[in-house]
């Protein structure tokens, strides 16, 4: 286990002040300035404040292009992904555009293990049978060019919606030929959340499809369709993608957010909320990332994203609370999944070199038993564990060995695949990616392709990453205050949106333990004296014990035992005291 170094996160005092003055809590002030925030406008959550949906690229043609459409009741075709992203993506267009008059939109949604990502040739054929005047790719399609050829050439006409890093060849980005892109990352778009997930570009394109129709004089006043029903399918597609949580993204989170906790919810996601034994009017990004998403992801990992995408789109409660059960059922059998990888994952880690005490700067594992499905999760997994930039591979379908990769801080993964590209031509088949997350195929099908994608992989992150940057380090927030340690406090930060890139408080003190047991088997009870005070505290997932003073990194929760609430810090890591 490769254990962090605690380290503060300074918050300006100029700033943490300035938000004071504009009415911010003291504690929230100094919380939000430690991460940037420089004025409680930036607090504000009400649409009017979402970035206009003219910045973004390519957004005004596809709204003209979609009104197009369904002025000539064309067929609709959407091609999803088998992620959370892309299923919710889906599922916001498919609802959006019928509310904005379509009479005819159906969808595809590839297979992981048959099809491969984005909008290849297979899946134009896959589509084909609907008889699609016009495709909508969401969250992919941007490095899709032969399959947005085969589409032109079968005479449909293509819209490309997507939020990743388009294809370089030979330093140069190429696109796809089709008809309207819309991607905040494509080359000459000024749209200010380049951070924007997949379902939030979708969104935006249904804002310009509307604003379009709104043009044509379509619309009596106060007579349009309420896009805003979609905001809580927006949220949830946000957080589970871990895309950064910038200002237009906080905003998209807290609006959808909102409508859950005052039961404005799809079916599907109450259905969710309630098999994932969570209650929608204390909703948080906590359970997009941790309950629903997993719960959605899963169908794509293991089974058909089709469950996933019905789920958010029907109507009918009880369908939606039986095909809920359905995905939780697939999320129980990948967790069983992951948990064999996982203790295969470590057998392979205790053979490297060195042990997994020292581990190399870059891995990449592989097993015959690895299921395709799974490897991103516990590629993220083993990069958390021991904080490298890491590949799991597994055999596919089709016979490929397929790779995904979870990076760290200071190591673009994506840019590294490409290095490794460049030095061995032929290793890859295919690649793509962020700089934190990426996947790739192999050419050659045996353990040596692998082992010679790991020694390149190594390679590069020997020369771009330094002692500092392999050393695990947590940011905390200081010590709570005595005055802030209560339900109140709890409830006041849990109001907030927290993720990616705008990390939840973590608080840091040190603390006598009075007692500790294991409960479940694999989680640390805690009874602690923090400033005079003895508290409850947890440590989920952690087994060895603590010693009689620490230095801990918390955060603070609400435990609830017969109709009883106390605040307790949740522990997310240790070091000796000093």
């Amino acid at each position: 286990m490769n254990s962090p170094v605690l380290q503060p996160r300074p918050a300006p005092p100029r700033l943490a002040f300035a938000l004071e003055q504009q009415g911010v809590h003291p504690l929230l002030a100094r919380l939000l300035a430690a991460r940037g925030v420089g004025s409680a406008e930036e607090l504000d959550t009400s649409p009017a404040r979402l970035l206009p949906p003219p910045t973004m690229k390519g957004a005004p043609e596809a709204g003209r292009l979609l009104a197009d459409a369904i002025a000539a009741g064309r067929r609709i075709c959407i091609v999803a992904d088998y992620d959370c992203d892309g299923a919710t993506a889906c599922a916001v267009a498919l609802r959006g555009l019928r509310l904005l008059g379509a009479a005819s939109v159906n969808y595809v949604v590839p297979d992981r293990a048959v099809h491969g990502y984005g909008l290849t040739p297979a899946i134009v054929e896959l589509a084909r049978p609907l008889r699609p005047d016009l495709l909508v790719t969401v969250d992919n399609g941007i490095a899709s060019l032969e399959g947005v050829a085969h589409a032109k050439a079968l005479g449909m006409a293509v819209l490309v919606t997507d939020h990743h890093l388009p294809r370089v060849d030979d330093g140069a980005v190429v696109l796809p030929a089709a008809d309207v892109i819309v991607n905040p990352n494509q080359p000459g778009c000024g749209f200010a959340s380049k951070a924007i997930a997949g379902v939030g570009v979708m969104f935006y394109v249904l804002l310009a499809t509307r604003a379009e129709q709104r043009a044509r004089g379509l619309y009596a006043a106060g007579a349009e369709p309420r896009l805003d029903a979609l905001l809580d399918l927006v949220a949830l597609g946000t957080v589970a993608d871990v895309v950064k949580l910038d200002a237009n993204n906080r905003r998209l989170v807290a609006l959808g957010l909102k409508r859950i906790r005052s039961g404005r919810l799809q079916p599907g996601l109450a259905a969710l909320f309630r098999v994932a034994g969570r209650e929608p009017a204390r909703a948080a990004g906590f359970d997009f990332g941790f309950a629903l998403g997993p719960r959605i992801n899963a169908a794509g990992r293991l089974a058909d994203m089709t469950l996933g995408i019905e789920c958010l789109v029907t109507d009918d409660d009880a369908h939606a609370q039986e095909l809920a059960g359905q995905l939780d059922a697939i999320n129980r059998e990948r967790r069983e999944v992951e948990g064999g990888m996982r203790e295969r994952a470590d057998e392979a880690l205790a053979l490297l070199a060195g042990g997994p005490a020292t581990p190399p700067p870059a891995l990449a594992l592989f097993d015959e038993a690895f299921h395709e499905g799974v490897v991103g999760i516990v590629a993220g997994r083993v990069k958390d564990r021991l904080h490298r930039p890491t590949f799991v591979f597994a055999r596919g379908a089709d016979g490929r060995l397929k790779g995904s990769g979870r990076s760290i801080a200071g190591f673009h993964l994506r840019d590294a695949l490409d290095l490794v590209a460049k030095r061995e031509p032929g290793l890859l088949a295919r690649f793509g990616g962020h700089a934190m997350a990426a996947g790739c195929t192999l050419a050659e099908g045996d353990a040596g392709a692998v082992a010679r994608f790991g020694a390149l992989l190594e390679a590069v992150a020997r020369e771009w990453l330094d002692a500092a940057t392999l050393t695990r380090t947590l940011r905390t927030d200081g010590p709570l205050d005595l005055q802030w340690f209560n339900a109140e406090t709890v409830a006041l930060l849990d109001e907030q949106v927290w993720g990616q890139g705008f990390e939840p408080p973590l608080f840091c003190d040190t603390v006598q333990v009075l007692q500790q047991r294991l409960v479940g088997e694999k989680h640390l009870k805690l009874r602690l004296r923090h400033a005079g005070q003895e508290r409850d505290g947890i440590w989920f997932n952690r087994t060895e014990s603590l010693p009689a003073q620490a230095r801990l990194a918390y955060r603070v929760s609400l435990d609830e035992w017969n109709g009883r609430q106390r605040v307790q810090m949740v522990v997310e890591a240790a070091e000796a005291a000093a």
